[in-house]
């Protein structure tokens, strides 16, 4: 359903102005909301992955400290 800005106004108990001020700043801030999010994602993915290949290293280094340790006891 569309409403005009007026019986926006009036469903809302607010100035039709104040509609139309609110869908200008909503039209000029939603690419930079859906940008920011993407953004936001891939960096999260990204540290992720740090962390993980951290994770990766670390449990390497064990192993073949473990591996190391096994074989004086063979």
């Amino acid at each position: 359903m569309q409403a005009t800005v007026q019986e926006l106004g009036v469903r809302y108990g607010v100035h039709p102005q104040q509609v139309t001020q609110w869908k200008r700043q909503a039209l000029e801030g939603l690419e930079g909301v859906f940008s920011a999010r993407r953004e936001t994602d891939h960096r999260s993915v990204e540290e992720e992955r740090s962390r993980l290949f951290e994770e990766i290293g670390r449990l390497k280094v064990e192993l073949d400290w473990l591996k190391k340790k096994a074989g004086l006891f063979e």
